[in-house]
């Protein structure tokens, strides 16, 4: 029967209805709580709320532990200097709210619970919180007339009007502070001046490094004093914190040493806000207070951690060894050395894989320039071949089709190095030349890269070359004379570590101009006629094209020193000419055999390279896409370099209680940094909030 007339009564008058408590909250209530001795039920009072939404081991630098005393008055609804279970789930279910932070702020100043906030109660709870030294504010001013009405027309604030006056009310304290420190009304104030303004609006949200170091703003401009410009400025810059905060990291992961210029952060803004939100000052107020320890004016997330985030504290503040700073550099740069090490093996293992691929499609028509460049036209019965074709048919007819891959082996094995090398090199060399904001370079820095690339290989290339020419023509040589068949090892061993470089200075002079032709050619292709850009990738068509008609030029053009080369490194038959050097391999070819000598083999060589270098580029962009770099960012072009976390937005570990009670006090400091702060009494007219007491 009871139980009807409840459910009567609740569904005449209603019921208040008290938020569930997650099992934490309870937990920590009750770890917390006292227990009234009379009637048995848990209480907590001032000192045990601020207990359990402040734990002991966070950080109470900026914001005083005591300070957090001043939201029990918010949990204390019925205003009885102690909270029940029902209480402490209405507070926890208040900071659950998105916007705890302003809502906290409202009900701190609605203290009857009405759901607006008369002018008087407001002025009241800010008079008795204010500072007696704190710098005055006009509440008669036209700024604070549009939120809660003229001298004569008060109206009362609804929580919107609260929350949004609120939102620009330090940058109005500093407007009415710069206004009275600027005695001469000539719009500079004095930095000790500046430096009081900020230390009595923002202490609270900044870092130790920028209290310590107000007074030097001065420093950005001529002159020794402060503009109202550059501390408007400045105010900018601290309330823009986080996407501050967030610009600097995407731009340091994009620089290649994890420093960034002024140039840098202005260029990163424009990618990721829509407006341009950070002015010339506002960025060289950044860098100025970023840069105090780091005149080069490159700087590193360590040197802007130390106005982004207001944890930071100096390590004399924190006890710390210098060593420490020292140490975590050494951390840092040890990371990068080891990232650029990986990144370039992982380079050179696609290289390989490329140079390889394209190296085997292409091989029949290599064995085939090398046999018409190797056949003396003027000697009697020379003649084998009538020209590429022929060469192949014969080739085929005499060999097999295996014939066509003599030597195919000792290519596979030193082509990938070669190829890995040379497009390591180049993109090395390029990136180190391209500039970073613009990705241009200069065409003399391309030829330069592409050269370099080409100089590097022969290392590898020299050997590789003179065992794969030898395999290439004895088997034309078995066919006419008695020599025996050599393998590879035997070539190599017969010609020694010495023997194996003849003709570098002829490979040298091939593949210096070679690689100096092609890499520019086909970067000019891809970005030029094919459109190449960020927002726009390549097919391996689009691929292919590129690479093979860059390659024709450069490989027809470079045919003369490679027929030096083939003459140079092919063991000499009985009845030829052994050529001695570079030199006189040259003057005995025309002598002999005349100009047209020198491009032996030369539509073969366009048909072999230009394809090859193709498949070979073309497998090397599609290698790095499916297999790219472990870690590396999956869109636009890989960077290499820095990826350290940034240092101010990383998610919190503390618990969601305190970091929404922090962030609320925060907001209710920009009224005055005296909030919540034990005050002693200093006349007969003194009034404190109830219950505040100083506890370390």
């Amino acid at each position: 029967m009871a139980s009807v007339k409840e459910q009567i009564k609740e569904s005449l008058v209603g019921t208040i209805i008290e938020p569930s408590l997650s099992t934490d909250a309870q937990a920590t209530f009750v770890r917390r709580a006292k227990k009234d001795e009379e009637t048995g039920e848990l209480y907590m009072t001032e000192e045990e709320f601020v207990d359990a939404i402040a734990p002991d081991n966070e950080d109470y630098h900026k914001i005083k532990r005591e300070q957090y005393a001043i939201l029990f008055q918010i949990a204390d609804r019925r205003k009885l200097g102690r909270i029940t279970l029902q209480d402490w789930g209405t507070f926890e279910n208040l900071l659950a709210k998105p916007d705890a932070e302003y809502e906290i702020a409202f009900r701190l100043f609605d203290e009857k619970g009405t759901g607006t906030i008369k002018y008087e109660d407001f002025q009241k709870l800010y008079n008795q919180n204010k500072g007696d030294e704190s710098i005055p504010f006009d509440w008669n001013c036209e700024w604070a007339s549009l939120y809660i009405g003229g001298a004569k027309h008060r109206h009362d604030m609804t929580y919107p009007q609260f929350s949004q006056m609120l939102r620009g009310l330090q940058g109005e304290r500093m407007r009415q502070a710069f206004h009275i420190f600027d005695k001469n009304k000539d719009g500079y104030i004095d930095p000790e001046d500046f430096q009081r303004i900020i230390l009595e609006t923002a202490r609270h949200k900044l870092s130790d490094h920028l209290l310590d170091n107000l007074h030097t703003l001065c420093n950005i401009s001529t002159g020794s004093k402060i503009s109202y410009a550059n501390v408007r400025a400045f105010q900018n810059v601290i309330r823009e914190m986080d996407l501050v905060d967030l610009i600097i990291r995407n731009a340091t992961q994009k620089s290649e040493d994890g420093t960034i210029t002024r140039t840098d952060f202005l260029n990163e803004a424009a990618r990721i806000t829509r407006f341009s939100l950070f002015t010339p000052m506002e960025a060289d107020i950044l860098f100025h207070f970023a840069g105090l320890d780091a005149p080069s004016g490159r700087l590193s997330l360590g040197d802007f951690a130390k106005v982004v985030d207001s944890s930071w504290q100096s390590a004399f503040a924190l006890g710390l060894e210098t060593g420490t700073a020292a140490a975590e550099h050494a951390v840092s740069t040890t990371k990068k050395i080891l990232h650029s090490i990986l990144e370039s093996a992982h380079h050179f293992g696609l290289g390989s894989i490329a140079g390889a691929f394209g190296a085997f499609v292409v091989y029949p028509i290599d064995l085939v320039k090398t046999r018409m460049q190797n056949q003396r036209s003027k000697r009697v019965g020379e003649m084998l071949y009538k020209n590429s074709i022929d060469c192949a048919k014969k080739v085929v007819k005499n060999e097999g089709f295996k014939g066509l891959y003599s030597g195919v082996l000792p290519q596979l094995v030193g082509v990938a190095p070669e190829k890995a090398i040379k497009l390591t090199v180049n993109d090395l060399i390029r990136g180190h030349f391209t500039e970073k904001d613009s990705n241009k370079i200069w065409w003399a820095h391309e030829l330069l890269a592409g050269g370099s690339a080409g100089a590097c290989q022969v290392i590898f290339t020299n050997p590789l070359e003179i065992v794969k020419i030898r395999l290439q023509v004895q088997g034309e040589m078995a066919k006419h004379t008695d020599v025996p068949r050599r393998s590879a090892m035997w070539i190599v061993k017969n010609l020694g570590l010495v023997g194996l470089y003849k003709g570098a200075s002829a490979c040298l002079l091939r593949d210096v101009p070679f690689s100096a032709i092609y890499f520019p050619g086909y970067n000019h292709l891809k970005r030029d006629l094919f459109g190449e850009s960020p927002s726009k990738k390549l097919g391996i068509v689009q691929l292919l094209t590129a690479g093979a008609i860059a390659g024709m030029p450069a490989a027809y053009l470079t045919t003369p020193c490679d027929v030096i080369k083939t003459r140079l490194q092919v063991e000499a038959r009985k009845g030829e000419t052994k050529y001695t050097s570079l030199r006189h391999c040259a003057s005995t070819v025309y002598r002999e055999e005349g100009f047209r000598a020198f491009f032996k083999g030369g539509p073969a060589r366009v048909l072999r390279s230009s394809p090859q270098f193709g498949f070979t580029l073309a497998a090397y962009e599609v290698l790095q896409k499916v297999l790219p770099m472990p870690g590396s960012e999956s869109e636009g072009p890989s960077i290499a370099g820095y990826a350290e976390p940034a240092l101010g937005l990383q998610e919190a570990k503390a618990p969601l209680p305190y970091l929404r009670s922090r962030n609320a006090l925060k907001i209710i400091l920009d009224i005055d940094e005296n909030f919540g702060r034990p005050k002693f009494p200093t006349g007969p007219g003194w009034v404190a909030l109830s219950g505040l007491r100083s506890k370390s």
